[in-house]
C-alpha cells in the first residue's frame, strides 16, 4: 500500500478498529488481569495473526465465496454469536481474582486465530478494509501490504489491554469490585458484537 491517498486513512481506521472495545480487547483485559501481560502474549499475537490472516483470504476472493452461497456467513454470524454469549456468561460469572491462581490464558495463539473466524467485530475490520482500502492497482502486493501493516498496528492496540488488565489485578481480589468488573466486561463483550452481528446478517 504505497498510495498515500490510502495508507493515512487506512493506518486511522485500523488504530480506531483494533484500539477500542470489542470481544477481543475484552478477553485481553480479562486475561491480562488474571494472568499477566506475558502469559496473554500468546492470545494477542492469534488475534493479530488471525485478522491479518482473514484479511489476506478475503482480499484474495473469500468475498465472492459469501456472494455465491449468502447462508455460508449468515452460519458464520450464528455461530460466533453463540460463542459470544456463552463466553460472556463465563466472564460475568468468574470469581474474585486469587493470589497464586495458575489459571491459563482464556486463549492461546491458536484459539486466537481461530476465534476471528465468528468474531463479528474481526469480519467488520477484514470486510471494511479488503473494500475500500485495498487498491486495485497491484492487488495481490497490496493485500498482503495492508494485512502486514494491519498486524503491525494492532499488536499494540490490542496488547495495551493486557496492561489495563495487570493495572486492575489488584482490585479484582476483592469479590464485590470482581462482580462489577466481570458483569462490565461481558456486557462490553455483548455491546461491541451485538450491533455487528445485525449489521453483518442484514
Amino acid at each position: 500500500m504505497s498510495d498515500m491517498a490510502f495508507l493515512f486513512p487506512f493506518l486511522l481506521f485500523a488504530i480506531v478498529m483494533t484500539g477500542t472495545p470489542g470481544p477481543n480487547n475484552a478477553m485481553v483485559l480479562v486475561s491480562g488481569a488474571r494472568v499477566g501481560v506475558w502469559r496473554t502474549m500468546p492470545l494477542v499475537w492469534g488475534i493479530v495473526a488471525g485478522v491479518a490472516l482473514q484479511m489476506v483470504i478475503l482480499g484474495l476472493g473469500l468475498g465472492a465465496v459469501f456472494e455465491a452461497i449468502p447462508g455460508f456467513h449468515t452460519a458464520l454470524s450464528i455461530v460466533g454469536a453463540t460463542y459470544i454469549l456463552w463466553l460472556a456468561w463465563k466472564i460475568a460469572s468468574s470469581g474474585p481474582l486469587v493470589i497464586g491462581d495458575e489459571e491459563r490464558s482464556p486463549m492461546g495463539f491458536f484459539g486466537g486465530v481461530v476465534f476471528q473466524w465468528i468474531n463479528p467485530k474481526a469480519w467488520a475490520i477484514s470486510i471494511s478494509a479488503a473494500a475500500t482500502y485495498i487498491p486495485l492497482e497491484n492487488h495481490l502486493v497490496n493485500v498482503f501490504m495492508t494485512a502486514a501493516l494491519l498486524a503491525v498496528v494492532s499488536t499494540p492496540c490490542v496488547g495495551i489491554w493486557a496492561v489495563g488488565g495487570v493495572v486492575f489485578r489488584r482490585f479484582l481480589m476483592r469479590a464485590n469490585v470482581a462482580l462489577v468488573f466481570n458483569i462490565v466486561m461481558a456486557l462490553v463483550l455483548l455491546g461491541a458484537t451485538l450491533p455487528a452481528i445485525v449489521r453483518l446478517t442484514h
